[in-house]
């Protein structure tokens, strides 16, 4: 520790990612969130994490990726006070082999890590948007803590249709609510209509980093008065997209190389920008007359 005796989050993520090189300030912000740190704030907001919150982001991390824990069991271990490094009882816990849980898409520093002196706050993320950001997807300035719920806000546009960088998601039922501010009904209407899916091990159902990203989606348009059911046109004019997409890359599935695999995905990021911008200029001269006047 320096002499100040606690780091920034920035500080924290280049102390961390020699041993967990795919943490993210998002990340950190998530496992925040969801109430498995709690760092002190300066009266600006900023977090201050001392020596005793680093080994606890340690400890998470390495559930996470050593025993593949979902946060609910995570958190359950904490409040117990259970830190110790043993592996965990499958049949107390039980999960078996689940992939590491919640990584939302990342997103940019603020302020509070991109300070001018700060070595760490130039280190990049290594993420893509989302673990689920996707990213992040959500980009919030410092601001005092708050402890009401607060509402979803709009999630960014994923930079590309496939990033092989992405880290893998899994949350529970639960986990998906508390990230996304849907409730359990609204995620299930999202289900029925093909919007998102879910998989299922013994009694536990996961949702994975497509489902956050449809989830936080969905959350956003409902804060406008557009309910899932509205939300189906956007999945039947995906399901024609792809299937002028599909034919372009027939013949690049067919090299079955990591060369033509990456030449593929870089194909359909392509094509997926271009439908974004047309889709953007359609509507713009479908609604001109409401946003312009006559």
């Amino acid at each position: 520790m320096n002499e100040r005796a606690h780091l920034s989050i920035g500080e924290v993520l280049s102390l961390l990612q020699e041993d967990f090189p795919d943490v993210t300030i998002s990340k950190i912000r998530f496992l925040e969130s969801q109430g498995l740190l709690d760092p002190e704030r300066t009266p600006s907001g900023y977090r201050k994490f001392y020596e005793g919150d680093i080994e606890r982001l340690r400890w998470i991390l390495r559930q996470q990726r050593e025993n593949f824990l979902p946060l609910k069991v995570i958190k359950d271990r904490l409040a117990a006070g259970d830190l110790d490094d043993r592996g965990p009882d499958p049949a107390a816990d039980g999960v078996s082999g689940e992939p590491p849980a919640a990584e939302p898409a990342p997103a940019p520093a603020d302020a509070e890590e991109t300070s001018p002196g700060r070595a760490a706050a130039t280190a990049p993320a290594t993420d893509g948007p989302s673990r689920t950001e996707i990213a992040a997807m959500l980009q919030e300035p410092p601001a005092p803590r708050r402890t009401a719920p607060r509402e979803p806000k709009k999630p960014a546009a994923p930079a590309a249709l496939f990033d092989t960088g992405a880290t893998a998601v899994s949350l529970s039922l639960e986990e998906l609510t508390n990230a996304t501010g849907l409730t359990a009904r609204e995620v299930g209407d999202l289900e029925r209509f093909g919007m998102l899916a879910s998989r299922s091990l013994g009694s536990t159902t996961y949702y994975d980093e497509n489902a956050l990203l449809v989830a936080r989606l969905a959350a956003a348009f409902r804060s406008h008065g557009v309910e899932a059911r509205h939300l189906r046109m956007y999945k039947v004019a995906a399901e024609r997209e792809a299937g002028v997409f599909e034919q372009l890359l027939v013949p690049m599935s067919r090299k079955r190389t990591a060369q033509g695999r990456r030449e593929a995905t870089e194909l359909v990021n392509e094509l997926a920008g271009l439908g974004d911008g047309l889709r953007t200029a359609m509507l713009r001269m479908l609604l001109r007359d409401y946003l312009e006047g006559s």
